[in-house]
Protein backbone atom coordinates (compact mmCIF):
# COMPACT_ATOMS: atom_id res chain seq x y z
CA UNK A 1 0.00 0.00 0.00
CA UNK A 2 2.81 2.48 0.70
CA UNK A 3 4.32 1.81 -2.87
CA UNK A 4 0.78 2.40 -4.30
CA UNK A 5 0.28 5.97 -2.02
CA UNK A 6 4.03 7.11 -3.42
CA UNK A 7 3.27 6.59 -6.84
CA UNK A 8 -0.34 8.55 -6.36
CA UNK A 9 2.05 11.00 -4.44
CA UNK A 10 4.26 11.18 -8.53
CA UNK A 11 1.45 11.31 -10.09
CA UNK A 12 -0.11 14.20 -8.49
CA UNK A 13 3.40 16.35 -8.39
CA UNK A 14 3.09 15.52 -12.27
CA UNK A 15 0.29 16.75 -12.58
CA UNK A 16 0.38 19.97 -10.45
CA UNK A 17 4.45 20.66 -12.65
CA UNK A 18 2.49 20.40 -15.93
CA UNK A 19 -0.27 22.61 -14.78
CA UNK A 20 2.41 25.55 -13.50
CA UNK A 21 4.26 25.06 -16.44
CA UNK A 22 0.98 25.38 -19.00
CA UNK A 23 0.20 28.33 -16.57
CA UNK A 24 3.31 29.72 -16.90
CA UNK A 25 3.03 29.30 -21.19
CA UNK A 26 -0.41 30.74 -21.38
CA UNK A 27 0.81 33.86 -18.75
CA UNK A 28 3.94 34.25 -21.35
CA UNK A 29 1.67 35.53 -24.11
CA UNK A 30 0.98 39.28 -24.19
CA UNK A 31 -2.98 40.28 -23.93
CA UNK A 32 -2.93 41.48 -27.54
CA UNK A 33 -1.27 37.57 -28.30
CA UNK A 34 -4.17 36.59 -26.72
CA UNK A 35 -6.78 38.25 -28.69
CA UNK A 36 -5.17 37.05 -31.95
CA UNK A 37 -4.94 33.15 -30.52
CA UNK A 38 -9.20 34.05 -29.98
CA UNK A 39 -9.43 35.17 -33.98
CA UNK A 40 -6.94 32.12 -35.09
CA UNK A 41 -9.91 29.90 -32.85
CA UNK A 42 -12.76 31.38 -34.73
CA UNK A 43 -11.15 30.09 -38.17
CA UNK A 44 -12.31 26.92 -39.67
CA UNK A 45 -9.76 26.58 -42.56
CA UNK A 46 -6.65 28.09 -44.22
CA UNK A 47 -3.72 27.81 -46.21
CA UNK A 48 -2.07 26.61 -43.13
CA UNK A 49 -0.88 30.24 -42.30
CA UNK A 50 -1.59 30.38 -38.75
CA UNK A 51 0.32 27.21 -37.88
CA UNK A 52 2.80 29.45 -37.60
CA UNK A 53 1.09 31.04 -34.53
CA UNK A 54 2.49 29.82 -31.45
CA UNK A 55 0.33 30.60 -28.32
CA UNK A 56 4.32 29.96 -26.43
CA UNK A 57 5.94 32.87 -27.77
CA UNK A 58 6.11 35.99 -25.43
CA UNK A 59 4.51 38.16 -28.10
CA UNK A 60 2.64 37.99 -31.21
CA UNK A 61 5.11 40.17 -33.50
CA UNK A 62 6.99 37.70 -35.01
CA UNK A 63 4.02 35.88 -36.34
CA UNK A 64 2.81 35.77 -40.13
CA UNK A 65 0.77 38.56 -41.05
CA UNK A 66 1.50 40.57 -37.27
CA UNK A 67 3.55 43.51 -36.96
CA UNK A 68 3.92 45.89 -33.46
CA UNK A 69 4.59 48.51 -31.89
CA UNK A 70 8.84 47.94 -31.16
CA UNK A 71 8.71 49.48 -27.79
CA UNK A 72 5.45 48.51 -26.15
CA UNK A 73 4.62 45.38 -28.58
CA UNK A 74 1.08 46.55 -29.12
CA UNK A 75 -0.39 44.81 -32.42
CA UNK A 76 -0.48 47.74 -34.88
CA UNK A 77 -1.35 45.60 -38.44
CA UNK A 78 -2.64 42.31 -39.11
CA UNK A 79 -2.37 41.37 -42.53
CA UNK A 80 -3.26 37.76 -44.09
CA UNK A 81 -5.24 38.48 -47.68
CA UNK A 82 -5.23 35.64 -49.84
CA UNK A 83 -4.99 32.83 -47.06
CA UNK A 84 -8.32 30.95 -47.83
CA UNK A 85 -9.22 31.92 -44.37
CA UNK A 86 -12.50 30.33 -43.49
CA UNK A 87 -14.85 31.19 -40.58
CA UNK A 88 -16.22 34.32 -38.85
CA UNK A 89 -14.59 37.29 -37.90
CA UNK A 90 -13.84 37.75 -34.26
CA UNK A 91 -15.18 40.05 -32.47
CA UNK A 92 -11.81 40.15 -30.29
CA UNK A 93 -10.46 41.96 -33.07
CA UNK A 94 -12.21 45.06 -32.06
CA UNK A 95 -10.00 45.17 -28.68
CA UNK A 96 -6.50 45.53 -30.57
CA UNK A 97 -6.97 49.20 -29.50
CA UNK A 98 -3.89 50.00 -31.26
CA UNK A 99 -4.33 48.56 -34.72
CA UNK A 100 -4.01 51.02 -37.50
CA UNK A 101 -3.79 48.11 -40.52
CA UNK A 102 -6.44 45.38 -41.12
CA UNK A 103 -6.36 43.43 -44.17
CA UNK A 104 -8.92 40.58 -44.20
CA UNK A 105 -9.74 40.65 -48.45
CA UNK A 106 -9.70 37.90 -50.64
CA UNK A 107 -10.46 35.26 -48.07
CA UNK A 108 -14.11 33.06 -47.29
CA UNK A 109 -14.55 35.04 -44.23
CA UNK A 110 -18.98 34.66 -43.52
CA UNK A 111 -20.83 36.01 -40.82
CA UNK A 112 -21.38 39.90 -39.94
CA UNK A 113 -18.72 42.36 -39.51
CA UNK A 114 -18.15 42.66 -36.41
CA UNK A 115 -19.11 46.15 -34.28
CA UNK A 116 -16.50 45.73 -32.20
CA UNK A 117 -14.53 47.46 -34.45
CA UNK A 118 -15.20 50.88 -34.50
CA UNK A 119 -13.37 50.38 -30.76
CA UNK A 120 -10.34 50.36 -32.78
CA UNK A 121 -9.98 54.39 -32.82
CA UNK A 122 -6.23 54.34 -34.16
CA UNK A 123 -7.36 51.81 -37.31
CA UNK A 124 -6.57 53.99 -40.69
CA UNK A 125 -7.02 51.03 -43.07
CA UNK A 126 -9.38 48.24 -42.96
CA UNK A 127 -9.54 45.97 -45.80
CA UNK A 128 -12.40 43.34 -45.82
CA UNK A 129 -13.33 42.79 -49.74
CA UNK A 130 -13.63 40.09 -51.68
CA UNK A 131 -15.60 37.72 -48.87
CA UNK A 132 -19.08 36.42 -48.00
CA UNK A 133 -19.60 39.05 -45.63
CA UNK A 134 -23.41 39.13 -44.71
CA UNK A 135 -25.79 41.53 -42.23
CA UNK A 136 -25.94 45.49 -42.14
CA UNK A 137 -22.82 47.87 -42.17
CA UNK A 138 -21.94 48.11 -38.44
CA UNK A 139 -23.05 51.86 -37.46
CA UNK A 140 -20.11 52.09 -35.43
CA UNK A 141 -17.42 52.33 -38.21
CA UNK A 142 -18.33 55.69 -38.31
CA UNK A 143 -16.33 56.22 -34.89
CA UNK A 144 -12.88 55.53 -36.86
CA UNK A 145 -11.79 59.19 -37.28
CA UNK A 146 -8.11 58.35 -38.49
CA UNK A 147 -10.05 55.92 -41.12
CA UNK A 148 -8.56 56.58 -44.30
CA UNK A 149 -9.37 53.53 -46.59
CA UNK A 150 -12.33 51.22 -46.29
CA UNK A 151 -13.01 48.50 -48.72
CA UNK A 152 -16.26 46.56 -48.36
CA UNK A 153 -16.43 45.55 -51.91
CA UNK A 154 -18.06 41.92 -53.22
CA UNK A 155 -19.82 40.46 -50.30
CA UNK A 156 -22.75 40.53 -49.36
CA UNK A 157 -23.64 42.92 -47.31
CA UNK A 158 -27.48 44.08 -47.22
CA UNK A 159 -29.28 46.90 -45.73
CA UNK A 160 -28.24 50.66 -46.17
CA UNK A 161 -25.25 52.68 -45.90
CA UNK A 162 -25.12 54.20 -42.31
CA UNK A 163 -25.13 57.78 -42.11
CA UNK A 164 -22.11 57.85 -39.54
CA UNK A 165 -19.53 57.26 -42.20
CA UNK A 166 -19.91 60.21 -43.27
CA UNK A 167 -18.13 61.21 -40.55
CA UNK A 168 -15.25 59.58 -41.74
CA UNK A 169 -13.09 63.03 -42.93
CA UNK A 170 -9.87 61.35 -43.65
CA UNK A 171 -11.52 59.05 -45.92
CA UNK A 172 -9.46 58.73 -49.45
CA UNK A 173 -10.48 55.35 -50.66
CA UNK A 174 -14.40 54.20 -50.27
CA UNK A 175 -15.53 51.08 -51.99
CA UNK A 176 -18.83 48.85 -50.95
CA UNK A 177 -20.15 48.10 -54.54
CA UNK A 178 -21.08 44.80 -55.28
CA UNK A 179 -22.97 44.18 -52.85
CA UNK A 180 -27.09 44.08 -52.22
CA UNK A 181 -27.06 47.67 -50.50
CA UNK A 182 -30.46 49.23 -50.00
CA UNK A 183 -31.92 53.07 -50.09
CA UNK A 184 -30.35 56.49 -50.03
CA UNK A 185 -26.69 56.93 -49.87
CA UNK A 186 -25.84 59.38 -47.45
CA UNK A 187 -24.74 62.96 -48.98
CA UNK A 188 -24.58 65.03 -46.12
CA UNK A 189 -21.17 64.53 -44.97
CA UNK A 190 -17.98 62.88 -46.52
CA UNK A 191 -19.48 60.38 -49.01
CA UNK A 192 -20.54 63.00 -50.92
CA UNK A 193 -16.83 62.91 -52.42
CA UNK A 194 -17.13 59.70 -54.00
CA UNK A 195 -18.66 58.50 -57.49
CA UNK A 196 -20.45 55.43 -58.91
CA UNK A 197 -17.54 53.12 -58.65
CA UNK A 198 -17.56 53.19 -55.01
CA UNK A 199 -21.12 52.05 -55.20
CA UNK A 200 -21.30 49.69 -58.51
CA UNK A 201 -23.41 46.69 -58.63
CA UNK A 202 -25.91 47.65 -55.78
CA UNK A 203 -29.13 47.45 -57.42
CA UNK A 204 -31.22 48.83 -55.02
CA UNK A 205 -28.77 52.10 -53.99
CA UNK A 206 -30.32 55.91 -55.09
CA UNK A 207 -28.54 59.13 -54.69
CA UNK A 208 -26.61 61.91 -56.50
CA UNK A 209 -23.46 59.50 -56.18
CA UNK A 210 -25.04 56.87 -58.57
CA UNK A 211 -27.14 59.74 -61.00
CA UNK A 212 -30.79 57.61 -59.74
CA UNK A 213 -32.98 59.38 -58.05
CA UNK A 214 -34.39 58.36 -54.83
CA UNK A 215 -38.32 56.57 -54.93
CA UNK A 216 -40.06 57.71 -52.16
CA UNK A 217 -42.04 54.88 -52.09
CA UNK A 218 -38.90 52.31 -51.82
CA UNK A 219 -36.04 51.35 -54.25
CA UNK A 220 -36.31 51.03 -57.16
CA UNK A 221 -35.16 47.67 -58.83
CA UNK A 222 -33.31 49.69 -61.96
CA UNK A 223 -30.40 47.83 -63.67
CA UNK A 224 -26.74 48.92 -62.39
CA UNK A 225 -23.48 47.84 -63.50
CA UNK A 226 -21.57 44.98 -63.05
CA UNK A 227 -19.04 45.45 -61.20
CA UNK A 228 -15.86 44.07 -63.40
CA UNK A 229 -14.09 42.66 -59.48
CA UNK A 230 -17.23 40.91 -59.44
CA UNK A 231 -16.41 38.88 -62.80
CA UNK A 232 -13.44 37.29 -61.66
CA UNK A 233 -12.30 37.04 -58.06
CA UNK A 234 -8.49 37.08 -58.81
CA UNK A 235 -9.02 33.87 -60.35
CA UNK A 236 -10.51 31.87 -57.63
CA UNK A 237 -12.22 28.88 -57.93
CA UNK A 238 -15.10 30.55 -56.00
CA UNK A 239 -18.79 31.20 -55.89
CA UNK A 240 -20.82 33.03 -58.89
CA UNK A 241 -22.77 35.64 -57.93
CA UNK A 242 -25.72 34.09 -57.34
CA UNK A 243 -24.06 31.94 -54.04
CA UNK A 244 -22.79 34.91 -52.94
CA UNK A 245 -25.81 35.77 -51.33
CA UNK A 246 -25.04 35.31 -47.85
CA UNK A 247 -27.55 33.53 -45.16
CA UNK A 248 -29.04 36.86 -43.11
CA UNK A 249 -29.87 37.97 -46.54
CA UNK A 250 -32.16 35.00 -47.99
CA UNK A 251 -33.33 34.90 -43.73
CA UNK A 252 -34.69 38.90 -44.24
CA UNK A 253 -36.50 39.05 -47.53
CA UNK A 254 -37.91 35.66 -47.30
CA UNK A 255 -39.56 36.79 -44.24
CA UNK A 256 -40.32 40.29 -45.41
CA UNK A 257 -41.58 39.19 -48.69
CA UNK A 258 -43.05 36.25 -47.16
CA UNK A 259 -45.32 38.48 -45.13
CA UNK A 260 -45.79 40.39 -48.13
CA UNK A 261 -46.99 37.35 -49.87
CA UNK A 262 -49.52 36.42 -47.27
CA UNK A 263 -51.51 39.21 -47.36
CA UNK A 264 -51.40 39.59 -51.30
CA UNK A 265 -51.82 36.18 -52.24
CA UNK A 266 -52.33 33.42 -49.26
CA UNK A 267 -54.71 35.66 -46.89
CA UNK A 268 -58.03 33.38 -47.01
CA UNK A 269 -55.95 30.06 -47.99
CA UNK A 270 -56.97 28.41 -45.06
CA UNK A 271 -60.84 28.73 -46.14
CA UNK A 272 -63.28 28.01 -48.46
CA UNK A 273 -62.90 29.01 -52.02
CA UNK A 274 -66.57 29.22 -52.18
CA UNK A 275 -66.30 33.05 -52.29
CA UNK A 276 -64.17 33.15 -55.13
CA UNK A 277 -66.17 31.46 -57.72
CA UNK A 278 -69.97 31.91 -55.73
CA UNK A 279 -70.43 35.23 -58.09
CA UNK A 280 -69.50 36.01 -61.45
CA UNK A 281 -67.21 33.22 -61.81
CA UNK A 282 -66.17 31.63 -65.66
CA UNK A 283 -64.65 28.41 -66.73
CA UNK A 284 -62.40 28.85 -69.61
CA UNK A 285 -61.54 25.14 -71.49
CA UNK A 286 -58.41 24.96 -73.48
CA UNK A 287 -59.05 22.72 -76.78
CA UNK A 288 -61.86 20.51 -74.70
CA UNK A 289 -59.05 19.51 -71.87
CA UNK A 290 -61.76 19.51 -69.48
CA UNK A 291 -64.28 17.33 -70.22
CA UNK A 292 -67.18 18.71 -67.51
CA UNK A 293 -69.22 21.80 -67.80
CA UNK A 294 -68.77 24.63 -66.34
CA UNK A 295 -71.07 24.14 -63.77
CA UNK A 296 -70.07 20.80 -62.79
CA UNK A 297 -66.20 22.48 -62.28
CA UNK A 298 -67.32 25.52 -60.12
CA UNK A 299 -68.98 23.64 -58.13
CA UNK A 300 -66.05 21.43 -57.18
CA UNK A 301 -64.30 24.36 -56.56
CA UNK A 302 -66.49 25.91 -54.39
CA UNK A 303 -65.72 22.57 -51.52
CA UNK A 304 -62.15 23.10 -51.89
CA UNK A 305 -60.57 24.60 -48.40
CA UNK A 306 -57.29 24.25 -46.53
CA UNK A 307 -57.71 20.53 -46.53
CA UNK A 308 -56.74 19.83 -49.77
CA UNK A 309 -53.55 22.25 -49.92
CA UNK A 310 -50.75 20.14 -51.41
CA UNK A 311 -48.61 22.93 -52.16
CA UNK A 312 -47.63 26.86 -51.94
CA UNK A 313 -44.95 29.07 -53.23
CA UNK A 314 -44.68 32.51 -54.83
CA UNK A 315 -47.14 32.42 -57.32
CA UNK A 316 -50.00 30.88 -54.90
CA UNK A 317 -51.28 28.01 -53.11
CA UNK A 318 -52.46 24.82 -55.11
CA UNK A 319 -55.21 22.71 -54.16
CA UNK A 320 -55.65 19.06 -55.29
CA UNK A 321 -59.52 18.85 -57.13
CA UNK A 322 -60.92 15.33 -57.50
CA UNK A 323 -64.05 15.12 -59.79
CA UNK A 324 -66.83 12.59 -60.01
CA UNK A 325 -65.62 10.47 -62.43
CA UNK A 326 -62.06 9.99 -60.41
CA UNK A 327 -59.96 12.34 -62.56
CA UNK A 328 -57.45 14.24 -60.60
CA UNK A 329 -56.81 18.15 -61.20
CA UNK A 330 -53.95 21.12 -59.48
CA UNK A 331 -55.90 23.82 -58.93
CA UNK A 332 -53.47 27.29 -57.88
CA UNK A 333 -55.06 30.17 -56.68
CA UNK A 334 -53.35 33.31 -57.67
CA UNK A 335 -55.10 36.79 -56.73
CA UNK A 336 -55.24 39.46 -59.09
CA UNK A 337 -52.49 41.98 -58.66
CA UNK A 338 -54.01 45.53 -60.38
CA UNK A 339 -56.37 46.88 -62.58
CA UNK A 340 -56.08 46.23 -66.25
CA UNK A 341 -54.79 42.55 -64.90
CA UNK A 342 -57.70 40.40 -66.77
CA UNK A 343 -56.80 41.34 -69.98
CA UNK A 344 -53.33 40.47 -70.65
CA UNK A 345 -53.63 37.88 -68.02
CA UNK A 346 -55.74 36.11 -69.96
CA UNK A 347 -53.73 36.03 -73.30
CA UNK A 348 -50.75 35.22 -71.49
CA UNK A 349 -53.01 32.40 -70.31
CA UNK A 350 -54.33 31.57 -73.61
CA UNK A 351 -50.82 31.10 -74.91
CA UNK A 352 -49.27 29.26 -72.03
CA UNK A 353 -52.63 27.10 -72.68
CA UNK A 354 -51.61 26.17 -76.15
CA UNK A 355 -48.25 24.99 -75.04
CA UNK A 356 -48.33 20.86 -74.92
CA UNK A 357 -45.30 18.54 -74.51
CA UNK A 358 -45.08 15.46 -72.70
CA UNK A 359 -42.18 16.95 -70.45
CA UNK A 360 -44.76 20.29 -69.49
CA UNK A 361 -47.12 20.44 -66.90
CA UNK A 362 -50.27 20.37 -68.75
CA UNK A 363 -52.44 23.53 -68.10
CA UNK A 364 -55.96 22.44 -68.52
CA UNK A 365 -58.03 25.32 -68.24
CA UNK A 366 -58.81 28.54 -65.60
CA UNK A 367 -61.67 30.46 -63.63
CA UNK A 368 -61.93 33.82 -63.58
CA UNK A 369 -63.50 34.76 -60.79
CA UNK A 370 -64.07 38.89 -59.34
CA UNK A 371 -61.22 37.84 -56.61
CA UNK A 372 -58.76 35.84 -57.91
CA UNK A 373 -57.97 33.44 -60.77
CA UNK A 374 -57.71 29.37 -60.35
CA UNK A 375 -55.43 27.66 -62.74
CA UNK A 376 -56.22 24.40 -63.51
CA UNK A 377 -53.24 21.74 -64.32
CA UNK A 378 -53.16 18.48 -64.18
CA UNK A 379 -52.08 16.80 -61.23
CA UNK A 380 -49.33 14.64 -60.70
CA UNK A 381 -48.90 11.69 -57.66
CA UNK A 382 -45.27 12.04 -57.68
CA UNK A 383 -45.03 15.37 -56.05
CA UNK A 384 -41.90 17.98 -56.82
CA UNK A 385 -38.63 16.99 -57.03
CA UNK A 386 -38.19 19.41 -53.92
CA UNK A 387 -40.13 17.21 -51.84
CA UNK A 388 -38.44 13.63 -52.88
CA UNK A 389 -35.62 14.63 -52.61
CA UNK A 390 -35.35 16.68 -49.76
CA UNK A 391 -38.65 15.61 -47.64
CA UNK A 392 -39.30 12.10 -48.28
CA UNK A 393 -35.71 11.01 -48.66
CA UNK A 394 -36.71 9.03 -51.29
CA UNK A 395 -34.32 5.89 -52.16
CA UNK A 396 -33.90 7.32 -55.79
CA UNK A 397 -31.05 5.07 -56.99
CA UNK A 398 -28.62 6.93 -60.09
CA UNK A 399 -31.40 5.93 -63.42
CA UNK A 400 -34.00 7.75 -61.91
CA UNK A 401 -32.10 11.03 -60.99
CA UNK A 402 -30.67 10.30 -64.93
CA UNK A 403 -34.17 10.25 -65.98
CA UNK A 404 -35.48 13.22 -63.90
CA UNK A 405 -32.65 15.26 -65.11
CA UNK A 406 -33.27 14.37 -68.68
CA UNK A 407 -37.22 15.11 -68.72
CA UNK A 408 -36.45 18.62 -66.93
CA UNK A 409 -33.53 18.81 -69.84
CA UNK A 410 -36.46 18.11 -72.53
CA UNK A 411 -39.52 19.96 -71.15
CA UNK A 412 -36.90 23.48 -70.54
CA UNK A 413 -35.26 22.67 -74.34
CA UNK A 414 -38.79 22.97 -75.75
CA UNK A 415 -39.72 25.96 -73.98
CA UNK A 416 -36.55 27.73 -75.25
CA UNK A 417 -36.53 26.61 -78.68
CA UNK A 418 -39.84 25.01 -80.22
CA UNK A 419 -42.73 26.28 -78.87
CA UNK A 420 -44.43 29.20 -80.67
CA UNK A 421 -43.58 31.68 -78.40
CA UNK A 422 -40.32 30.53 -77.15
CA UNK A 423 -40.36 31.05 -73.45
CA UNK A 424 -38.04 31.65 -70.50
CA UNK A 425 -38.96 30.25 -67.34
CA UNK A 426 -37.37 32.57 -65.37
CA UNK A 427 -38.11 30.32 -62.05
CA UNK A 428 -36.19 26.92 -62.79
CA UNK A 429 -36.10 24.97 -59.34
CA UNK A 430 -37.00 21.49 -57.82
CA UNK A 431 -40.30 22.52 -56.33
CA UNK A 432 -41.17 23.39 -60.22
CA UNK A 433 -40.34 20.17 -61.17
CA UNK A 434 -42.83 17.83 -60.70
CA UNK A 435 -42.98 13.92 -61.19
CA UNK A 436 -45.27 11.18 -62.07
CA UNK A 437 -45.86 8.13 -60.64
CA UNK A 438 -43.31 6.55 -62.59
CA UNK A 439 -41.17 9.50 -61.79
CA UNK A 440 -40.73 11.08 -65.28
CA UNK A 441 -40.08 14.65 -64.89
CA UNK A 442 -42.72 17.25 -65.79
CA UNK A 443 -41.81 21.63 -65.96
CA UNK A 444 -44.12 23.65 -64.03
CA UNK A 445 -44.73 27.22 -63.73
CA UNK A 446 -43.31 28.28 -67.30
CA UNK A 447 -44.81 31.59 -68.22
CA UNK A 448 -45.81 32.32 -64.76
CA UNK A 449 -43.14 34.79 -63.76
CA UNK A 450 -43.60 36.57 -66.93
CA UNK A 451 -47.27 36.70 -66.17
CA UNK A 452 -47.17 38.31 -62.85
CA UNK A 453 -45.01 41.08 -64.36
CA UNK A 454 -41.43 41.85 -64.39
CA UNK A 455 -41.26 44.06 -61.16
CA UNK A 456 -43.49 41.34 -59.37
CA UNK A 457 -41.42 38.40 -60.89
CA UNK A 458 -38.36 39.72 -59.43
CA UNK A 459 -39.70 39.74 -55.47
CA UNK A 460 -41.04 36.49 -56.41
CA UNK A 461 -38.53 34.69 -57.45
CA UNK A 462 -36.46 35.73 -54.50
CA UNK A 463 -39.13 34.63 -52.07
CA UNK A 464 -39.20 31.30 -53.38
CA UNK A 465 -36.46 30.70 -52.39
CA UNK A 466 -34.30 30.29 -55.21
CA UNK A 467 -31.13 32.54 -54.81
CA UNK A 468 -29.15 29.60 -55.26
CA UNK A 469 -30.50 28.89 -58.45
CA UNK A 470 -29.99 32.70 -59.92
CA UNK A 471 -27.66 33.33 -62.45
CA UNK A 472 -24.94 36.28 -61.85
CA UNK A 473 -26.25 38.28 -64.35
CA UNK A 474 -29.81 38.23 -63.55
CA UNK A 475 -28.81 39.23 -59.65
CA UNK A 476 -26.92 42.40 -61.39
CA UNK A 477 -29.70 43.21 -64.06
CA UNK A 478 -32.80 41.34 -63.55
CA UNK A 479 -33.00 40.73 -66.83
CA UNK A 480 -33.29 37.21 -67.64
CA UNK A 481 -32.27 35.36 -70.68
CA UNK A 482 -32.55 31.70 -71.85
CA UNK A 483 -28.78 31.61 -70.59
CA UNK A 484 -29.93 32.50 -67.10
CA UNK A 485 -32.81 29.33 -67.28
CA UNK A 486 -29.67 27.07 -68.55
CA UNK A 487 -27.39 28.44 -65.71
CA UNK A 488 -30.45 27.37 -63.47
CA UNK A 489 -30.96 24.15 -64.86
CA UNK A 490 -26.99 23.27 -63.94
CA UNK A 491 -27.86 24.17 -60.24
CA UNK A 492 -30.66 21.72 -60.70
CA UNK A 493 -28.23 18.84 -61.92
CA UNK A 494 -26.02 19.66 -59.31
CA UNK A 495 -28.82 19.10 -56.58
CA UNK A 496 -30.02 16.24 -57.93
CA UNK A 497 -26.82 14.38 -57.84
CA UNK A 498 -25.64 15.55 -54.04
CA UNK A 499 -29.33 15.62 -52.46
CA UNK A 500 -28.80 18.71 -50.99
CA UNK A 501 -30.56 22.09 -51.55
CA UNK A 502 -28.43 25.05 -53.50
CA UNK A 503 -27.86 26.74 -50.46
CA UNK A 504 -27.59 24.37 -47.96
CA UNK A 505 -25.79 25.14 -44.45
CA UNK A 506 -23.10 22.88 -44.96
CA UNK A 507 -21.79 25.44 -47.85
CA UNK A 508 -22.76 28.73 -46.42
CA UNK A 509 -20.70 26.99 -43.11
CA UNK A 510 -17.42 27.17 -45.78
CA UNK A 511 -18.25 29.89 -48.18
CA UNK A 512 -19.62 27.95 -50.65
CA UNK A 513 -23.13 27.37 -52.27
CA UNK A 514 -23.18 24.19 -54.58
CA UNK A 515 -21.63 26.15 -57.16
CA UNK A 516 -18.96 27.09 -55.42
CA UNK A 517 -18.59 23.36 -53.59
CA UNK A 518 -18.68 21.78 -57.17
CA UNK A 519 -15.48 23.80 -58.05
CA UNK A 520 -13.74 23.39 -54.56
CA UNK A 521 -14.12 19.19 -55.24
CA UNK A 522 -12.83 19.30 -58.96
CA UNK A 523 -9.84 21.50 -57.65
CA UNK A 524 -9.05 18.62 -55.43
CA UNK A 525 -9.77 15.57 -57.65
CA UNK A 526 -12.60 14.94 -55.36
CA UNK A 527 -15.85 14.99 -57.44
CA UNK A 528 -17.09 11.89 -56.63
CA UNK A 529 -18.29 13.37 -53.16
CA UNK A 530 -20.96 15.60 -54.90
CA UNK A 531 -22.73 12.20 -54.95
CA UNK A 532 -25.66 11.78 -52.53
CA UNK A 533 -25.04 8.98 -49.68
CA UNK A 534 -28.70 7.45 -50.53
CA UNK A 535 -27.94 7.51 -54.13
CA UNK A 536 -26.63 3.74 -54.97
CA UNK A 537 -24.60 2.15 -57.99
CA UNK A 538 -23.35 5.28 -59.36
CA UNK A 539 -21.97 5.23 -62.79
CA UNK A 540 -18.67 6.65 -62.79
CA UNK A 541 -18.47 7.84 -66.48
CA UNK A 542 -21.98 8.90 -66.55
CA UNK A 543 -21.24 10.93 -63.36
CA UNK A 544 -18.19 12.70 -65.03
CA UNK A 545 -20.07 13.38 -67.99
CA UNK A 546 -23.00 14.90 -66.14
CA UNK A 547 -21.00 16.94 -63.93
CA UNK A 548 -19.25 18.23 -67.36
CA UNK A 549 -22.39 19.41 -68.35
CA UNK A 550 -23.44 20.81 -64.95
CA UNK A 551 -20.23 22.92 -65.09
CA UNK A 552 -20.69 24.35 -68.20
CA UNK A 553 -24.36 25.53 -67.41
CA UNK A 554 -23.32 26.88 -64.30
CA UNK A 555 -20.20 29.17 -66.16
CA UNK A 556 -20.12 32.57 -64.71
CA UNK A 557 -20.21 33.74 -68.21
CA UNK A 558 -23.82 33.56 -70.30
CA UNK A 559 -21.24 33.27 -73.41
CA UNK A 560 -19.73 30.11 -72.40
CA UNK A 561 -23.36 28.10 -71.21
CA UNK A 562 -24.48 25.60 -73.66
CA UNK A 563 -28.43 25.78 -75.09
CA UNK A 564 -30.75 23.75 -73.83
CA UNK A 565 -30.91 22.02 -77.01
CA UNK A 566 -27.45 20.75 -76.78
CA UNK A 567 -27.57 19.99 -73.30
CA UNK A 568 -30.46 17.65 -74.49
CA UNK A 569 -27.78 16.18 -77.14
CA UNK A 570 -25.08 16.04 -74.58
CA UNK A 571 -27.14 14.41 -72.22
CA UNK A 572 -28.66 11.77 -74.89
CA UNK A 573 -25.31 10.78 -76.38
CA UNK A 574 -22.74 10.85 -73.41
CA UNK A 575 -24.96 10.12 -70.32
CA UNK A 576 -27.92 8.38 -70.64
CA UNK A 577 -25.71 5.93 -73.23
CA UNK A 578 -22.46 5.56 -71.55
CA UNK A 579 -19.95 3.34 -72.09
CA UNK A 580 -19.68 0.03 -69.77
CA UNK A 581 -17.12 1.35 -67.22
CA UNK A 582 -17.15 0.22 -63.05
CA UNK A 583 -20.20 1.18 -60.67
CA UNK A 584 -19.58 3.35 -57.63
CA UNK A 585 -21.30 2.74 -54.68
CA UNK A 586 -21.31 5.55 -52.23
CA UNK A 587 -22.44 3.29 -49.59
CA UNK A 588 -19.16 1.07 -49.81
CA UNK A 589 -16.80 3.00 -48.62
Amino acid sequence: MGGLSSKIQDLLFLSVLLLCISSRVMLALNPDGQLLVNFRNSISGSDGVLEQWRPEDSDPCGWKGVQCDPKSKRVTSLSLPNHKLSGYISPDIGKLDQLQFLALHDNNFYGTIPPALGNCTKLKSLFLQGNYLSGWIPDELGNLPELEHLDLSSNSLSGSIPPSLGKLNNLGIFNVSTNFLVGKIPSDGHLANFGNDSFLGNRNLCGKQVSQDCNTGGPSFSPSPVSAQNQNKNGRLLISASATVGALLLVALMCFWGCFLYKRLGKNDGKSLAMDVCAGASIVMFHGDLPYSSKDIIKKLETLDGEHIIGSGGFGTVYKLAMDDGNVFAVKRIIKMNEGFDRFFERELEILGSIKHRYLVNLRGYCNSPTSKLLIYDFLSGGSLDEVLHERSEQLDWGARLTIIMGAAKGLAYLHHDCSPRVIHRDIKSSNILLDGNFEARVSDFGLAKLLGDEESHITTIVAGTFGYLAPEYMQSGRATEKTDVYSFGVLVLEVISGKRPTDASYIEKGFNIVGWLNFLASENRRMEIVDPLCERVQTESLDSLLSVATQCVSSSPDDRPTMHRVVQILESEVMTPCPSDFYDSNSD
